[in-house]
């Protein structure tokens, strides 16, 4: 019940009606947010077909890792500041939108997942960065990140059609 009240309150504010009645201010922010995305999933997808063996073969996972990350969070940090703003402008209708809670839900779990694999099998990088064959741990973890991203991005293209 709090978060229908509080998604009703946000709806009321003056951002909320400014950007949700824009047409030009909610498109801007959707390009961006897409432009986001596509930064976050492509650098996360880099790390992960390499883990699975399929590009960068012979360049260590470390070297992959390192050089993708940062770019990663900028990724990332643009998708959250331009998904909260989406959000900003749409609360009541996001929150009664199905797409947009699964597209919640998966970003949860998708965010658990490298957390996992950091905090585990990927601590052992150094023993395993150069070998042909990645642990099975690291390529399930990379498997599942690639299906979650999809499924996200899947999702949120959905919230539109809800």
């Amino acid at each position: 019940m709090f978060a229908l009240q509080f998604c009703q309150w946000l709806n009321d504010t003056g951002i909320s009606n400014s950007i949700r009645k824009s047409d030009l201010a909610f498109a801007a922010i959707e390009t961006v947010h897409v432009l986001g995305i596509t930064v976050l999933a492509g650098t996360i997808a880099i790390v992960d077909l390499r883990l699975l063996g399929v590009i960068f073969k012979k360049d260590r996972v470390s070297d992959v890792a390192r050089l993708v990350l940062p770019v990663t969070w900028i990724g990332f940090a643009i998708m959250f500041a331009s998904g909260s703003l989406l959000f900003l402008a749409e609360p009541l209708k996001s929150y009664q939108n199905p797409a947009f809670r699964l597209k919640m839900l998966l970003l949860l779990v998708a965010g658990l997942n490298p957390l996992i694999f950091h905090s585990t099998v990927y601590r052992s990088v150094a023993e395993w960065d150069r070998a042909g064959i990645t642990p099975r741990r690291a390529s399930v973890a990379a498997a599942l990140s690639l299906t979650l991203w999809s499924l996200i991005i899947m999702s949120g293209r959905a919230i539109a059609y809800f």
